[in-house]
């Protein structure tokens, strides 16, 4: 092993530094000045880590299926701007001007310039920070990646639910006068729900969750009284407010019986099987909802499929507040 390599294991190694930072030789080659970062592979085993991994992973597969692009681990296939290029292209619905395959650095990192330039114009205006560059992603830098993947999620609302409050341990390796210096950082990768969503304004059901989960019950039960006092109409009961409206058939049915009209059975899927009809029936409920002079629910349709009950008591209070007097 080189002198150079035995340092860099050093560096890594040093005290206050994870004994067992995974480093590869490769990653302790450094020019002056130049730092590497690397994730702790104590935060690689934590399970919202996997998970978070995981749901990207799914979501570009789900995204691209008509491309016909698996992919399969986030540093090795997207550095070299193929899948980005693909999976922006599909998203914004637009066509980049760049070569279909590059095999040089050169012609990578260009490709890779022309992606972000896309991304940046899109995410920049909404106070974006940018987490990444052109340097790190071709690096395989599996944070920058994934700062990129959560931005883009976010930005295009991606019918997926990222786990919250994801950190990792990232150790850092910089050169400077020919010795590597090691130090330790806490990369956030996502907050809340909310807060990525730009939804920073706090409402009553913030507070309640948080300081008064005590109350939290009878307003539930406050909510099942009034849904049931219209569905029983139909001879239907809910019990379980997290789970029964997630496919958002009784919210149609909910909203017809509200504003006293019949809801066309082929405006909606009443025995909804996948994801995106879940989503289709929500999002038509929220339709409804405008169409009878209520605003446009704080929550999304996505947060209601995803059982998400925050979400979902936000969506029939505003119900209850309108229509709590109707018989």
């Amino acid at each position: 092993m080189s002198n150079l390599q035995e340092e860099g294991r050093h560096a890594i190694n040093a005290p206050m530094s994870p004994a067992s930072a995974d480093v590869h030789p490769e990653d302790t080659l450094l020019e002056e000045n130049e730092e590497r970062m690397m994730i702790d592979p104590t935060s690689k085993d934590d399970p919202k880590f996997k998970e978070l991994v995981k749901v990207l992973i799914n979501w570009i597969n789900d995204v691209l299926v008509e491309e016909r692009i698996i992919v399969k681990q986030l540093e090795e296939d997207l550095y070299d701007g193929q899948v980005l290029q693909k999976l922006l292209e599909k998203l914004a619905g637009c066509k980049l001007n760049v070569a279909e395959v590059t095999q040089s650095e050169i012609g990578q990192k260009q490709k890779l310039q022309t992606v972000l330039e896309a991304v940046h114009g899109l995410l920049r205006p909404h106070g974006w920070a940018l987490q990444w560059t052109v340097d790190s992603i071709h690096g395989k830098n599996l944070v920058a990646i994934l700062h990129l993947l959560v931005a883009l999620a976010v930005h295009f609302r991606a019918p997926i639910r990222l786990p919250e409050h994801v950190s990792v341990q990232v150790v850092v390796v910089r050169k400077r006068e020919g010795l590597l210096h090691s130090s330790h950082v806490t990369e956030e990768l996502t907050t809340t729900t909310e807060r990525m969503m730009g939804r920073f304004e706090r409402d009553a059901f913030d507070t309640l969750f948080d300081h008064a989960p005590d109350k939290l019950s009878v307003v539930k039960k406050s909510l099942i009284t009034f849904v049931n006092k219209h569905l029983n109409k139909l001879n239907l009961e809910v019990t379980e407010l997290e789970t029964q409206f997630a496919d958002g058939v009784y919210l149609v049915l909910l909203m017809g019986l509200l504003e006293d009209y019949f809801v066309p059975l082929h405006n909606f899927y009443l025995t909804p099987e996948s994801f995106d009809q879940k989503v289709h029936n929500v999002a038509f409920a929220f339709e409804l909802m405008l169409d009878g002079g209520l605003k446009t629910p704080k929550a999304r349709p996505e947060d209601v499929v995803n059982l998400d009950l925050k979400s979902t008591l936000r969506v029939l209070y505003n119900l209850f507040t309108k229509y709590k007097d109707l018989e």
